[in-house]
């Protein structure tokens, strides 16, 4: 039985140009041990299983046939080893050694003794195995390494067989191991469109590397237009067999089609168990901030990296969906049935939303710009918000009591310092509607999400072993000590570039088995109305149906209410700072009539950091359910569900606990 610490695997290295210098590397449960032996001297470090995201074994690139081995060094001349794939025929026939390459990213401070920014950065460990004369005898170590830590990566126990002393091993020995957890395949949407339409292009260029590094296959689907995701994981009757993940590259948009679609297969139970990854291409992220920021992850530093990395890792966490009831005013008009993951919006911040689409060539600038052009013509909507308090809360003045964070650093200070169990927030309720007959229950798989944790590296060694670090980055580190015509470049090794392990074309489609053209479906002329919804049965009474008397009614003219579930609506929008993905809870923001505009001005500019929740104007009601009910069907206003706009009328919405499965490290 295999315990925390104990050594699987142990081998001891050389660098090329520091005869006197080894590193002992064991590999643990807990990571890659390197401990440094140099003149007496020793020092360690450990990557945690946390921070590395896969390894590939590498061959040396056969040399230009204009090159001389025997060509003395220049002084001062750095010659770069260039590696080819295992199965490449490119690799150099007179090098028997194996490059095992070890993908890493680690949780760093940023630059300058009194910074506290976080960011994560790569580091590229490579070993080389040369022990043998034979390249299969190398082959099969490299390959012990490689897949004893892929096995580790995934959380499952490494098979014996690999464990085995090399010399117990038979040339068959990989043959008989067990899959070594490699059976995710990820569905990519990415909307060509989305934001200022780089999107494809940023996947091209900064996520694939990263997929390529976990050796994780994928399908590509360029979205043609509104609905086409949607309609596509509706129809794709293999979905659930083929797919573990869909990973959306866009904006909140298209999360909001993936989930509806989804909902709209007879198979939904089964489909919501896929994960569903978010790496933010769009104008409006919400989504992706509010899950790294639930992690305590540095969103802001490199967001595409940060959720990228979710999605590699690929921890599956509970996430809230509600459940949303719409009517329009219009007389005869049927109810419909669509689910949400973000938010739900009547007024001012729903205009401000829907408005500035006009301007969305401009990005997320839309939003700024359009704000002040909704604050000089204010609007008022008079209408009824009936809601449900959540359980466990009580009612104090105006508003509910509540913790609260004081602002967004504060709550990431928190949480890297372990005062967070994942996604199960400080204030979670203990059911879904205390005051309806049957509550929802919670389901039984609400695993704790990993808690951000700083990487040594920066942060419990010295600044000696730090630039060491950089070393091992850029070294190759060799079994055995000896004459060497490759001299490692002093620079790092790294992979995290498009170009570096192959060209532009072929390293797109260097994932085995991956696919980047496009798929399709057959035509379905079926609109979205016309599609039956499924998903779990209502506890509500129906929108014609007055609501329970146990409910809380409010009769007057509103500046907006806001319903979140998430923290964050944008990559800046700080909007509910106590929200959780699974917190059970739906965090309204109200404010009345009679606010003035300097004072929303204010909210305004207090969303960005969460500090509008202190204002007098801003009431934050948590509930597990509520009703809207606008008065006038000749409003200008807009009501929106995940930034979509809806029919102008009653809406109803109630909390789905841990009803989706997010992508999470």
């Amino acid at each position: 039985m295999q315990t925390r610490g104990t050594v699987l695997l142990e081998e001891t290295f050389y660098i090329f140009n520091k005869k006197k210098t080894v590193y002992r590397v064991k590999l643990t449960e807990k990571g890659l041990s390197l401990q440094k032996e140099s003149n007496g001297n020793s020092k360690s470090e450990t990557i945690q299983l946390d921070d590395i995201v896969g390894c590939r074994c590498m061959r040396r690139k056969r040399r230009k046939s204009e090159s001389c081995v025997c060509r003395p060094m220049t002084p001062g001349r750095k010659s770069g080893l260039s590696v080819v794939e295992e199965n490449s025929t490119e690799q150099d026939e007179n090098d028997s050694s194996v490059y095992l390459y070890i993908y890493s990213y680690l949780l760093k401070k940023g630059r300058g003794v009194k910074s506290s920014t976080l960011k994560r950065d790569k580091m590229t460990i490579t070993l080389r195995f040369r022990s043998f004369d034979h390249l299969e005898d190398n082959m099969r170590e490299a390959q012990r390494w490689r897949v004893a830590i892929k096995y580790l990566v995934r959380n499952k126990p490494v098979p014996p067989a690999v464990l085995m002393p090399r010399d117990h091993l038979d040339q068959d020995y990989m043959a008989e191991i067990p899959n070594s957890g490699e059976d995710r395949r990820l569905l990519v949407f990415v909307n060509p469109k989305s934001g200022s339409g780089k999107a494809k292009e940023m996947f091209e260029r900064r996520v694939v590397p990263l997929l390529i590094d976990a050796e994780l296959p994928y399908d590509l689907h360029l979205t043609s237009g509104p609905n086409d995701a949607r309609r596509f994981v509706r129809q794709r009757h293999d979905l659930t067999s083929t797919y573990s993940d869909i990973v959306i590259v866009s904006g909140d948009g298209l999360m909001f089609e993936v989930i509806n679609g989804l909902l709209e297969r007879p198979d939904w139970g089964e489909a919501c168990q896929l994960g569903l990854g978010i790496i933010p291409g769009g104008s409006g992220n919400g989504l992706a901030k509010s899950v790294s920021f639930a992690q305590g992850e540095p969103y802001s530093q490199n967001p595409v990296l940060v959720s990228a990395l979710n999605v590699v890792k690929g921890h599956k966490a509970p996430m809230d969906l509600i459940r949303v009831e719409t009517k329009s005013l219009v007389p005869d008009s049927p109810s419909k049935i669509l689910y949400s993951f973000l938010s739900i919006g009547w007024g001012l911040i729903s205009d401000i939303d829907i408005e500035s689409e006009r301007l969305r060539s401009i990005g997320g600038q839309r939003f700024t710009i359009w704000s002040l052009a909704r604050l000089v013509g204010l609007r008022t909507y008079r209408g009824r918000l009936s809601y449900s308090i959540a359980p466990g809360y009580r009612s104090a003045g105006n508003g509910p009591l509540l913790r609260r964070s004081t602002s967004e650093t504060e709550a990431i200070n928190n949480l890297s310092n372990g005062q967070n169990n994942g996604f199960n927030g400080n204030l979670r309720s203990q059911s879904c509607h205390e005051d309806l007959s049957a509550p929802l229950s919670l389901p039984s798989d609400r695993s704790p999400a990993p808690r951000m944790r700083l990487n040594s590296t920066a942060s419990s060694i010295s600044e000696e072993f730090s630039v060491l670090e950089y070393e091992i980055d850029g070294e190759v580190l060799g079994e055995t000590a000896g004459p060497e015509n490759i001299n490692p470049n002093g620079s790092r090794l790294r992979l995290d570039s498009f170009y570096s392990a192959k060209s532009r074309s072929s390293a797109f489609y260097s994932v085995a088995a991956s696919s980047y053209h496009s798929l399709t479906l057959p035509d379905d002329d079926q609109s979205p109305d016309a599609i039956c919804m499924y998903g779990p049965a209502s506890r509500l009474p129906a929108l014609t149906q007055p609501v329970p008397s146990s409910w809380t009614v409010i009769d007057g003219d509103f500046v907006m209410v806001h319903a979140n579930y998430q923290s964050h609506i944008g990559s800046d929008c700080y909007i509910a700072p106590d929200a959780r993905p699974d917190d059970g809870v739906i965090w309204l923001a109200v404010i009345r009539a009679g606010a003035t505009r300097s004072q929303l001005l204010q909210f305004l500019l207090g969303v960005s950091s969460g500090s509008h929740i202190h204002m007098p104007i801003v009431q934050m009601i948590p509930v597990t359910a509520f009703r809207l009910e606008p008065e006038s069907v000749k409003s200008t206003g807009h009501i929106t569900v995940d930034g979509e706009l809806v029919d102008y009328g009653p809406i109803q919405a109630e909390v789905m606990p841990g009803m989706a499965r997010v992508l999470t490290r």
